[in-house]
């Protein structure tokens, strides 16, 4: 399909139930997109337009805001730069460089940090600064907006490599340095994947020292708990202390009530809302009972120390191969274990279940899984549902609470399973607003475009009213029909228009 740019000049969508973000109760009218931005909005105004949508009995809406994504963890801004997955359900920005783990900047080249989810060898990697990267990635021709935080993984690796030892004075002196340099670039904030093995030990006080300097540029900071089960109640207060002493604008990533651990979760939820009026704190979630599994992840905390290099010794070592296989988790049912995602030579197991695959290997499912940690070289990604999605249900009610795919577009053609997660999030959700009566439609949609969008302080979106960028979305019957970015038709008819009009964004001040 060809890539066309800048055939409409203008284009209207007449007789919609207008839902403008806000919040507010929707009004039937008319949106004049013109020149990428909304022209006018309004009732009963007969303009000409190069393109018309009918929007009789629709619903018309900010396009969706993905806060939490990771097309470019799996690299896939690259591969499959339509971003089609997001376009097809609603999503007109996404914003990566989530968990500690960015593709800039890279103050050694090396794009390690995101090695557990794609594949690094693929990516030619001729950028260093932040700067340079997004004049790059401006390049892709994106289906989507694209903004990105900054990695603490990605700049503390290049500092220390494996180690996991402390900062020293001027190490941290150093990073405070790259991370400003990266805010100037327009990086919309930091973020830190603290249950990651390289972030598991960091010390309270270097991130409160980087979150400062979060706080002074106005930006985000995002992270991804140290603990999401017995140690999560201890986690948000961690969080919670931070905020306080920084004033730093927080996003809790991926904030999941984990099977087991309800009691720990609605505990840890009391405490935030408590404190929402003293702190700037919301999290993400979406609305569905099965996470994405790193499977180094199933490792004991001892054994995933000094990378996957030390990882895979262990593994391979009959002195801690035992402790490992007693120390893992003995709770995992092998029927919810689907294995989505392994290296080309192992496609053949992509989409087995751990019951088949140890049946298979004639193996123990704790054996099997550290089988398939073994074969793959620690890069195998799980689907394990492990998620009480009525808790999750309860959440969405909170004014915190923020919905995110923390999924990724993937090519056509992957080898890999794609989560429901990554297809259909928002739609799903909006869904579940109607048939669970959650909320009302515009509280619903609040939370897909103005919330993030003034959350992230993303200029000019997460709106429709005259000036805001013409990112706008068409919904028959609670089906995406149509999809304007920057005032392009990307999807027509529920289908990929082949226009890619995506902007890389900067955070403006």
């Amino acid at each position: 399909m060809g890539i066309c740019y800048n055939l409409t000049v203008t284009l209207l969508i007449k007789n919609g139930l207008i839902y403008d973000g806000s919040g507010n109760q929707p009004v039937k009218g008319s949106v004049l997109v013109k020149d990428s931005k909304v022209a006018w909005v309004g009732e009963g105004r007969a303009a000409s337009a190069d393109k018309v949508i009918d929007a009789m009995n629709a619903v018309v809406a900010p396009g969706f805001i993905d806060i939490n994504t990771d097309s470019d963890h799996y690299l896939s801004l690259f591969s499959e730069p339509s971003q089609k997955d997001f376009l097809l359900q609603g999503v007109t920005t996404i914003i990566g460089g989530n968990c500690g783990a960015s593709l800039a900047p890279l103050l050694d080249g090396s794009l390690r940090s995101v090695r557990k989810w794609g594949d690094t060898s693929e990516v030619n990697v001729n950028w260093h600064s932040l700067n340079e990267f997004l004049n790059l990635a401006g390049r892709l021709k994106l289906g989507v907006n694209f903004g990105t935080l900054v990695g603490h993984s990605t700049i503390r690796r290049a500092i220390v490599g494996e180690d996991s030892r402390d900062l020293t004075e001027d190490e941290i002196r150093s990073f405070k340095n790259v991370l400003e340099q990266a805010f100037e670039d327009g990086a919309f904030g930091f973020s830190t994947g603290l249950g990651y093995s390289h972030a598991k030990n960091v010390p309270y006080s270097e991130i409160a020292e980087l979150a400062e300097v979060v706080s002074k540029y106005k930006r985000v900071y995002a992270t991804h708990l140290r603990d999401e089960t017995r140690g999560l109640v201890a986690s948000i207060s961690e969080t919670i202390k931070l905020a306080e002493e920084t004033k730093a604008n927080v996003e809790i990533t991926h904030y999941r009530p984990l099977r087991g651990f309800e009691k720990d979760y609605e505990e840890s939820l009391g405490l935030l809302e408590r404190r929402s009026a003293q702190v700037h704190i919301n999290f993400d979630l979406y609305p569905f009972d099965t996470s994405t599994v790193l499977i180094y992840t199933l490792l004991p905390d001892w054994a995933k120390k000094g990378g996957l290099e030390m990882m895979l010794q262990n593994i391979s070592n009959p002195a801690t191969y035992s402790r490992i296989k007693e120390e893992m988790p003995s709770d995992i049912n092998p029927d919810d274990f689907v294995i989505a995602k392994v290296p080309s030579n192992l496609k053949f197991f992509s989409g087995k279940t751990l019951k088949v695959f140890a049946g298979n290997q004639n193996l123990d499912p704790k054996s099997a899984i550290i089988k398939l940690m073994e074969l793959s070289g620690l890069k195998a990604v799980v689907f394990y549902r492990d998620i009480n999605l009525e808790f999750v249900l309860k959440a969405f009610f909170s004014p915190q609470a923020i919905i995110s795919s923390n999924g990724a577009s993937l090519p056509e053609k992957t080898e890999a399973l794609k989560h429901e997660r990554y297809l259909k999030t928002f739609p799903v959700f909006l869904e579940l607003v109607a048939e669970r009566q959650l909320m009302s439609l515009e509280a619903g949609l609040k939370k897909i475009t103005s919330l993030p969008a003034e959350k992230y302080k993303i200029k000019d979106r997460g709106f429709i009213r005259e000036g805001s960028w013409g990112d706008i979305v068409v919904m028959r019957g609670g089906e995406i029909s149509e999809v304007l970015v920057n005032g392009e038709l990307a999807v027509e008819d529920g289908r990929l228009s082949g226009r890619r009009s995506g902007r890389i964004l900067r955070y403006e001040s």
